[in-house]
């Protein structure tokens, strides 16, 4: 057949580039066009699971750090630090259980705005693909099978008007006793079976056009779900990156407080302090007199 025009000249559609078959990974056996699209979608549907997974141990991550930051602020090491150093020591471990709470927030939101898109995102594809791929196999298997039909009936057609050929000339020659009955029976048979094979051409036509119409659909149909999965993905992954940032500003405004604490940190002042709490006597000795 005449090689076709693209669809869609300016792009890499894949309404234009999968109509043939190709071997497949090994060499052994032959790939429909519409079976690679299908895998290519399977695969990026599988793809999709597996960053909701990392997005997950993420998660687990996360609770886990803020778990361990939430006990962490509660230990009482250096408690009785005191004065200006002992304040901005307790805000410090104050800010571990602020951090935490962070991390926690910054955990649910993951599974709320990130995870969970992830995993409910086109649930029944698999499914919806799979009935998709057994339609367009059924319509090659037809197409396939209207091809053959009209090959056989090409073949019928020839030998019809070869016979009839041979008797036409056989009686021309008068080296057979054909009648011209049997030249024109011969000629109804040549006659039917160019009929059969116009009929079987018009069949196979119809049946090319119908999985054409198909193929063109479905494969446009493909493209956009591909287009459609990157570009939520690609949202998400979005969605995560400005969580993490909000993470880091919000971390580090747990610590801005202990950071004013730590430059008011004054050690003649708590000097002053601790004496005038724990002084014993404010007269210094004198020397004794004889």
């Amino acid at each position: 057949m005449p090689e076709q025009q693209l669809l869609k000249p300016s792009e890499w559609s894949y309404c234009d580039y999968f109509w043939a078959d190709k071997k497949d990974s090994q060499g052994n056996n032959t790939v429909s066009g519409f079976e690679i699209l299908l895998q290519k979608q399977l695969k990026g549907k599988q793809m999709q699971k597996e960053m909701a997974e990392f997005v997950r141990e993420r998660i687990k991550i996360e609770e886990e750090y803020a778990k361990n930051l939430s006990k962490l602020s509660q230990n009482s090491l250096a408690a009785q630090e005191e004065g200006t150093l002992g304040e901005a020591w307790a805000q410090l471990k104050k800010s571990l259980a602020d951090e935490a709470e962070v991390h926690l927030k910054f955990s649910s939101k993951l599974q709320s705005e990130v995870e969970k898109p992830l995993l409910n995102f086109r649930e029944n594809f698999k499914k919806d693909m799979k009935k998709c791929d057994h339609h367009i196999a059924d319509l090659r298997k037809h197409l396939a099978s209207r091809y053959s039909a009209v090959e056989k009936a090409r073949k019928a057609l020839t030998e019809r008007q070869k016979d009839l050929e041979m008797k036409t000339q056989q009686l021309e020659v008068k080296l057979s006793n054909k009648t011209e009955e049997e030249i024109k029976k011969a000629r109804r048979k040549s006659t039917q079976a160019g009929d059969d094979l116009m009929r079987c051409v018009d069949l196979y036509n119809q049946a090319q056009s119908k999985w054409f119409e198909e193929m063109v659909t479905t494969t446009l149909e493909l493209e956009r779900l591909e287009v459609e999965r990157v570009e939520m993905i690609r949202q998400h992954l979005c969605q995560y990156t400005q969580l993490r940032h909000e993470t880091d500003m919000f971390n580090q405004s747990t610590v801005e407080l202990v950071d004013q604490l730590l430059r008011k940190v004054d050690p003649a002042k708590d000097r002053e302090l601790w004496v005038k709490e724990h002084k014993t006597g404010d007269i210094r000795p004198v020397d004794m007199e004889i």
